[in-house]
């Protein structure tokens, strides 16, 4: 296998007690004929595994520099804004410790950021997790928060923070704009970035960080899905994913910071549209798990989450 050229790209990787988990993603990443210069993997682990993958330099083709720091802070958001002090370069990567990376992912990535000087942000599409067609009450939900019908929803922010995935059709460019990024696999400049990127609201798990984020650089420049730079995301269990009360209760918080404090929806009308959105999901959820465990958990999760938001009277973003 020839050496891989190094692109000037610092890539910030959050991760937990997943040290054999972060090696396939390694080995995935030294399989890329373009491979960052520098790998900043902020790690909260409570074992010294992850950090001794780090220091072995076991990977074989990884030509990336790994730089391994402990993290000061349990989280998405904190973990990656600690690793942004490390980076050297004028592009920004945000990779989860989860991925594995299709053939030339990275280099199609880097293409499609300098395909367009008015690019803020490129990510790769999740050939695992992407838009699918809606059904029927689907579709008549996104467009009552649309405002109007459309053809595709996909790559789409709409209503209260519905933020839905882009899609993959042989008809469509291999870059397509998208109204928001997720953090799996993706490239910012870094002077499109705000300063720290993730706002302090976000902590532990940090749902919709990158939801935030995006909308942010959005302002100012363009966001777009390099639809054939592609990646599996192997995601697997965790800890912070355990709790579904928590996650439940973060969601609906989270999805109200950013439609009041990132997109500036506070008309009665926004309000309404989140009821209908979440009532939607408690609906689906009690449809699919027979009304068991899940959705009563979700209720709770959402019942505590409504307090959050009525008991904080400062409103996000202020």
């Amino acid at each position: 296998m020839s050496a891989a050229e190094l692109i000037p790209v610092s890539v910030v990787v959050p991760t937990r007690n997943r040290a054999a988990v972060l090696r396939r993603t390694l080995e995935s990443l030294a399989s890329q004929s373009v491979q960052p210069a520098r790998l900043v993997l902020v790690d909260a682990s409570a074992d010294r595994a992850t950090r001794d993958l780090c220091g072995a330099q076991t990977v074989d083709g990884l030509a990336s520099e790994v730089v391994w720091i402990e993290a000061t802070a349990v989280g998405a958001a904190d973990q990656r804004n600690q690793g942004m002090r490390e980076c050297r370069h004028a592009v920004i990567g945000f990779f989860d410790d989860d991925i594995l990376f299709e053939p030339d992912c990275v280099a199609r990535l880097w293409q499609g950021l300098h395909s367009d000087v008015g690019l803020g942000g490129v990510n790769a599409l999740i050939t695992n997790q992407r838009y699918e067609p809606p059904g029927h009450v689907s579709r008549a939900i996104f467009r009552f928060m649309a405002g109007r019908p459309e053809r595709s929803y996909a790559g789409r922010v709409l209503g209260p923070a519905i933020n839905l995935l882009p899609e993959d059709r042989s008809d469509l460019p291999e870059l397509m704009p998208t109204e928001w990024l997720n953090t799996t696999c993706t490239l910012y400049r870094r002077e499109a970035l705000p300063d720290p990127p993730f706002a302090r609201h976000f902590t532990g798990y940090s749902l919709m960080e990158d939801l935030a984020l995006s909308l942010a650089v959005s302002r100012h420049w363009k966001l777009a899905n390099a639809r054939t730079a592609r990646i599996f995301h192997d995601s697997r269990p965790g800890t912070h994913k355990d709790d579904a009360v928590a996650r439940s209760r973060m969601e609906l918080v989270n999805r109200h910071y950013v439609m009041v404090g990132i997109l500036e929806r506070r008309h009665i009308t926004d309000y309404a549209k989140l009821v209908v959105w979440e009532s939607f999901q408690l609906a689906a959820c009690a449809i699919q798990r027979g009304g068991g465990p899940g959705f009563w958990q979700m209720l709770h999760g959402k019942l505590l989450g409504l307090r959050d938001i009525v008991s904080n009277p400062r409103r996000p973003g202020s």
